[in-house]
């Protein structure tokens, strides 16, 4: 049965579960707590990746689907499909219209003709209509620890999104040759600047004139498959003013530019050669999506040191058996830039990353990162940024005091180290990076920072780990407030510190402490807070200052 065979017999379903006399005939109890565990959910596209899950509805509407075990407690009625195949409609919040067929229906189409046979187990809007399904009468015995795809800690479990795949949706389309689905992420913040001593005015100005509300973000685009080969290539398409885009192309405020585009194609032995504008591969606070960040911006001396994005060559590799992998790419954006090749510097990046130890159910996960970059810098360099709020002037920064802001180097050479540790809900985090710059006039000087940062989920979910990329994932929701349930909090918090004064260069020096409160109402509507006390030296000279950062993130599911 082809994919399209199917979406169309799921809604022959739908009419069957209101009219079949077969199913009439049961007749309909009271919508009840019922539990139905070991359920196929199958792969609409057809490609084989169905999901074995368990069901809960509650007083008639479906509250959770997840890979995750769900306690016998949860339910007054608990069955066993035994692995039996579920078609139907299914949506969290609302009565499900559902039957549990005991044979795979996209190998024997007759199945869906004949349900006085095959259908062991309907719902119709929440409540049962027939039931065969054996019940799980007491406690069932303890388990081994499972690993699932969906790694929640604890229950409340995990749901596995109902759209996993679904081409039906507006935004998502799929032809022969092309698919792609197109996504968009809104963020709109709001800041107070809470105390400012005299000498951080000296330093930096009066920062009343940078309060107020501002789009954070708005990054638009599109992801999906080229297929005419066969294995897929990806291709990444997303845009945003540079405004957003902190940390590359700043001094281009207001014009939209596209800071991503990318090909990636399947190379040999399970690796990916991606050509286009991305991410250097050099540290995991990097690499990982900011919006997966434990706190609202990146560190200082990441978004200092480190570009956001580049234009280049990636290759990258990994060996999810032993939970390690590797990069390297090769950068130069004058395509980009609009300038001559030979004009433009060019850099090597390069970064590897191991699990060591780690528990059956990865619960408990130790991780280590390494990262180098080389630059020719002929365009010279200088560090400098913000006190990790978008809306703030310039703390730190090796070109003060110098006409153009560039300091002369024959070249650069940045070091990276990773260090993470994730046990359950909590996370600690730490890296350190130091850039050498060869230029004897300056006295060869070493600019460096290190940030440590720990994270409590204190709904219990657990970030999952990418072992083909070496990254931590976002904050899972158990329960959404659709679900009738709290949606996820995270409680973080960050030390960092970047230190840009070395012989005639006074950059300067800063530290910054960070308190990070998070809510996820669902996967794709967030809410935090970031207040941060920041220490500032410039000549000797210690100011400090504090504030007080609103977030809304809205995301297109």
């Amino acid at each position: 049965m082809t994919a399209v065979q199917l979406r169309s017999a799921a809604a022959v379903l739908a009419v069957l579960l209101s009219f079949s006399p077969v199913l009439s005939a049961q007749g309909q109890q009271d919508a009840e707590d019922i539990l139905v565990r070991n359920v196929t959910l199958i792969d609409p596209t057809g490609q084989g990746d169905d999901r074995l899950v368990n069901i809960l509805v509650r007083a008639g509407k479906l509250e959770v689907i997840t890979e995750d075990k769900i306690s016998s407690d949860e339910a007054a009625q608990v069955v066993d499909a035994g692995g039996g195949f579920i078609l139907g409609k299914l949506e969290v919040g609302s009565p499900p219209n559902f039957m549990i067929l005991s044979a795979d229906p996209r190998e024997r189409f007759e199945v869906l003709l004949d349900t006085r046979t095959y259908a062991d187990f309907a719902m119709h809007d929440g409540r049962v209509v027939r039931n065969r399904l054996p019940r799980v009468l007491g406690k069932e015995p303890e388990q081994e620890p499972v690993k699932t795809g969906w790694l929640a800690y604890t229950p409340p479990p995990l749901a596995v999104p109902l759209n996993y795949r679904d081409t039906s949706k507006w935004n998502r389309f799929e032809t022969k040759y092309v698919s792609g689905i197109f996504l968009s992420a809104l963020f709109l913040d709001r800041i107070n600047w809470l105390s400012q001593d005299a000498a951080s005015v000296g330093q930096v100005g009066d920062l009343a004139d940078f309060e107020g509300g501002e789009i954070r973000g708005f990054r638009v685009g599109f992801a999906g498959t080229l297929n005419w080969f066969e294995k897929p290539w990806i291709y990444t398409i997303f845009g945003a003013s540079n405004a957003f885009d902190k940390g590359f192309d700043e001094e281009d405020l207001d014009s939209f530019t596209l800071f991503d585009w990318r090909l990636d194609i399947p190379f040999f032995r399970n690796s990916v050669m991606s050509i286009g504008k991305q991410k250097e591969p050099i540290s995991g606070e990097r690499v990982q999506s900011m919006v997966f960040n434990h706190m609202q911006e990146r560190t200082a001396v990441a978004d200092a040191m480190l570009p956001s994005r580049n234009v280049g060559i990636v290759w990258n590799g990994s060996s999810p058996e032993r939970y390690s992998s590797w990069a390297f790419g090769v950068f130069n954006d004058w395509f980009d830039a609009d300038q001559d090749f030979d004009e433009s510097a060019t850099q090597y990046a390069a970064r590897l990353t191991w699990a060591p130890l780690r528990s059956a159910d990865e619960s408990n996960l130790l991780h280590l990162g390494l990262g180098y970059r080389y630059s020719n810098a002929k365009e010279g360099f200088q560090y400098r940024t913000e006190p990790e709020f978008n809306q703030a002037p310039l703390y730190v920064d090796t070109g003060f005091g110098t006409a153009t802001g560039m300091l002369p180097a024959d070249d650069l050479q940045t070091w990276n180290a990773e260090l993470s540790w994730r046990r359950g809900p909590w996370w600690v985090a730490s890296e350190y990076t130091r850039t050498d710059v060869d230029n004897p006039a300056l006295g060869n000087p070493s600019f460096d920072g290190y940030w440590l940062a720990a994270a409590w989920i204190l709904t219990g979910e657990m970030r999952a780990y990418n072992p083909k990329s070496g990254t931590f994932g976002g904050v899972p929701v158990s329960r959404t407030v659709y679900q009738n349930g709290k949606g996820a909090w995270e409680l973080s918090a960050r030390w960092s510190t970047i230190d840009l004064d070395d012989g005639p260069v006074r950059g300067g020096e800063m530290d910054i402490a960070s308190l990070g409160l998070t809510w996820w109402a669902t996967p794709f509507l967030g809410v935090n807070a970031n207040y941060r006390y920041i220490w500032n030296v410039l000549d000797g000279v210690e100011g400090t200052s504090s504030a007080l950062n609103m977030r809304l993130m809205l995301m297109l599911e």
